[in-house]
């Protein structure tokens, strides 16, 4: 079983605590970062095309997800330092997609590059770095499920739960080996391994949204569930219209 005791603190610096949730998140994201610049030169574009475009996406991304976080969960937040507090938890990975998404649309359109392809390059690392972002939900000891006695649980107060947090970080992770096999190997036309991602992690997040305990919820649905069936019917629709198209060429 999982079990997690501790503080979530990595250690100190300047007598400040830094948390394992932070750090991971840093790591799947400079990883990614490099990943995705590798990628585009594979592809004989410019690799520093990915970290100028990170200097954007990152921080607003964070922000993106902060802040989705925040209008589903208000209750949590009394004040303006609480919402910017993000030493405290709480943040929404699938509104900080859909701000990089935006930021990076404006930012290649901008820049007069091409979305979907340098999209297309990207798109693979990002379930990479959710999976190892995953695990900051671990030592903070969230983003759990209902009770569930099997060998794989994760202990919260002592009491066995479905570990979604890992149910999650091992989805996200084959969906990454896929889509950069995908990407190198079968894809024909820009934009299929984008719009591919938006599938599959569409199933697994709706799949694994209906074991947890801390959904945000738009009334009596779940807010994620919602979106990744958004999600999912996008990437269809987007799939064979890029798929029609690529015969046609």
């Amino acid at each position: 079983m999982f079990e997690y005791t501790g503080d979530g603190i990595a250690f100190n610096l300047f007598g400040i605590g830094v948390h394992w949730y932070g750090i991971l998140i840093v790591i799947g994201m400079l990883l990614g970062v490099w990943l995705s610049s590798r990628e585009m030169e594979h592809k004989g574009m410019n690799g520093e095309v990915i970290s100028d475009l990170a200097l954007w996406v990152l921080p607003l991304g964070v922000v993106g997800a902060r802040l989705w976080y925040v209008i589903f969960e208000p209750q949590r937040f009394h004040s303006l330092f609480d919402i910017i507090n993000l030493r405290s938890g709480g943040l929404a990975i699938q509104g900080g997609v859909m701000m990089g998404i935006l930021v990076s649309w404006i930012y290649l359109k901008r820049h007069q590059l091409p979305f979907l392809r340098v999209a297309d390059c990207i798109i693979p690392f990002l379930p990479l770095a959710q999976s190892i972002g995953r695990w900051g939900n671990f030592f903070n000891n969230e983003a759990y499920g209902y009770a569930a006695d099997v060998p794989w649980a994760v202990l919260i107060n002592g009491k066995p739960h479905h570990p979604t947090f890992f149910y999650e970080s091992a989805g996200d992770f084959l969906i990454f080996l896929f889509l950069w096999y995908y990407l190198r190997k079968r894809a024909r036309t820009d934009g299929q391994t984008t719009m591919l991602y938006f599938v599959l992690y569409g199933v697994l997040r709706f799949v694994v949204e209906g074991f947890r305990t801390d959904s945000l919820y738009f009334g009596s649905l779940r807010v994620a569930q919602l979106l990744a069936l958004a999600g999912l019917l996008l990437g269809l629709i987007g799939f064979a219209v890029l798929s029609k198209k690529g015969k046609k060429g």
